[in-house]
C-alpha cells in the first residue's frame, strides 16, 4: 500500500490552496476514499489544521431551552392607576389613551359635594387656627403686662395646638382626595407617575363612585413579560435566567426577575415575570411574542458553535480532533439560539472542529465522489 503523503492535494479549494506549498503529491483516489470511509476519518497533521483555517473548539456544559408563548405587559413596578377618591360628575379629562403626562399632572376633574365639604373644612380649619393664633398672640401680650393670669395663656396655646392639628388633618384630607380643581364643589386627580396613558374607563360627564378607576398611567421605558411554567421547568429557572424574546424580525433580551414559590391555584402552573428596557418604544403591550428562557440542561447534554454541526450523510454530526486528524460523529441537536447549539452524545473531553468544519464536510463528500468513480 502506497505511503500516505503529508499533504492532500484532494482537499476543498481553501485547504487545496493552504497546502499548495507543501511540496507533495496527492495520495490515488481510490486510497484516500478508503481512508475517508472508515468512520469518516480525514487524516490531517496540525499544520495543515491551521494552514485551512480550522478552529477548534471544545464543548461546554449544557445550557437548554424552552420556548413558550407570552404577550408584551408593562411592568408592574411602574404602572399606576389614577382613581377617584371621591364619587362625582366628571368635568374635565386632559389626557386621551396614548398621550403622555408627567407626574403630577391633572388628568382629570370631578365636580362633587363631597369636594365641595371636604375645601369648606380646611377653610373653615384656617379661620380657627388664625383666630387662635390672635387669640395666643393677645394673652402672651396681657400676661407679660401682668393683666391676664397664665392659665389664660396656657388655654391660649392649648387651643391654638388644637387647631393647628384640625387644619393639618383637613389639609390631608383634601390631600388624599386630589387637588384643587378650580372651584369650591371641583377636584382634581393627579398622575402618580410619569408615562403613557394605557386606559381610560370613563368619559366626560360620566358620574363615578368613590375609588373607581379614571385612567391607568405606565412608564413603557420598561416592559415585562409573564411566562406560566411547568413545576419541573420552574426548578431549572432561577431569578436572572436570560430570555430572548422574539416576534417576527425583532428580539431583546429579557431577565427573569420573579419567580413564584407557589402554583397558581387555577392553572397549576408557576407564574415568573422577566422585565427588560424598551428603548425606542418599539414593543407595546399586548404584543404576542414567543420566549425562549435559556435553562440548565441534563448532565449529558453539551453546547457547541453552531458552526461545528455538520451534516454528514444524512446524519447530524461535528468532527472530533484525533491523532492524526478528524472523524465525524454523530450527535443530536435539541435547540439552536444565539449561535449555540446544545447537542447530546458528547462527553464533554472532545476537541472539535468549529469555524471551518465545512470545509471537512466537503472533503469527505469529494473523497466519497471520486470513490464512487472507480
Amino acid at each position: 500500500m502506497k505511503t500516505m503523503f503529508k499533504c492532500r492535494a484532494a482537499l476543498p479549494l481553501a485547504l487545496s490552496f493552504a497546502l499548495a506549498g507543501c511540496g507533495e503529491q496527492p495520495a490515488a483516489p481510490a486510497e484516500k476514499a478508503k481512508a475517508q470511509e472508515a468512520e469518516g476519518v480525514i487524516q490531517l497533521t496540525a499544520q495543515q489544521i491551521e494552514a485551512a483555517g480550522i478552529a477548534l473548539v471544545r464543548p461546554t456544559a449544557g445550557v437548554g431551552t424552552l420556548s413558550l408563548p407570552a404577550t408584551i405587559e408593562s411592568d408592574p413596578q411602574a404602572t399606576q392607576v389614577v382613581s377617584a377618591a371621591i364619587g362625582g360628575r366628571i368635568v374635565a379629562l386632559n389626557r386621551n389613551l396614548g398621550e403622555a403626562v408627567r407626574r403630577g399632572e391633572v388628568v382629570a376633574v370631578i365636580e362633587s359635594r363631597d369636594a365641595a365639604g371636604l375645601r369648606a373644612e380646611v377653610e373653615a380649619a384656617q379661620a380657627r387656627a388664625n383666630l387662635a393664633r390672635s387669640n395666643l398672640a393677645r394673652e402672651e401680650r396681657l400676661f407679660g403686662l401682668k393683666v391676664s393670669p397664665e392659665r389664660d395663656l396656657i388655654a391660649a396655646r392649648t387651643a391654638m395646638t388644637e387647631a393647628n392639628i384640625a387644619l393639618r388633618l383637613a389639609g390631608q384630607q383634601l390631600s388624599a382626595a386630589g387637588v384643587g380643581g378650580g372651584s369650591l364643589n371641583r377636584i382634581g386627580f393627579v398622575a402618580p407617575i410619569g408615562g403613557q396613558v394605557t386606559a381610560r374607563s370613563v368619559v366626560l360627564g360620566q358620574t363615578v363612585a368613590p375609588d373607581a378607576e379614571l385612567f391607568r398611567v405606565a412608564n413603557l421605558g420598561r416592559v415585562a413579560i409573564n411566562l406560566s411554567l411547568t413545576p419541573a421547568d420552574a426548578s431549572r429557572v432561577r431569578v436572572g435566567t436570560p430570555v430572548e424574546v422574539r416576534a417576527h424580525a425583532r428580539s431583546a433580551t429579557a431577565r427573569v426577575r420573579f419567580v413564584s414559590p407557589v402554583l397558581d391555584s387555577a392553572t397549576r402552573l408557576v407564574p415568573a415575570v422577566a422585565l427588560f428596557e424598551n428603548d425606542g418604544g418599539i414593543w407595546r403591550p399586548g404584543e404576542p411574542v414567543t420566549a425562549i428562557l435559556q435553562i440548565g440542561a441534563s448532565g449529558e447534554a453539551m453546547s457547541v458553535p453552531a458552526s461545528a454541526i455538520q451534516t454528514v450523510e444524512g446524519r447530524t454530526s461535528v468532527f472530533v480532533r484525533t491523532k492524526n486528524g478528524f472523524r465525524a460523529m454523530s450527535v443530536t441537536v435539541t435547540s439552536r439560539v444565539g449561535g449555540m447549539a446544545t447537542v447530546t452524545g458528547l462527553s464533554g473531553r472532545e476537541e472539535l472542529a468549529g469555524e471551518g468544519s465545512f470545509t471537512l464536510k466537503a472533503e469527505l463528500a469529494k473523497g466519497e465522489a471520486e470513490h464512487g468513480g472507480h
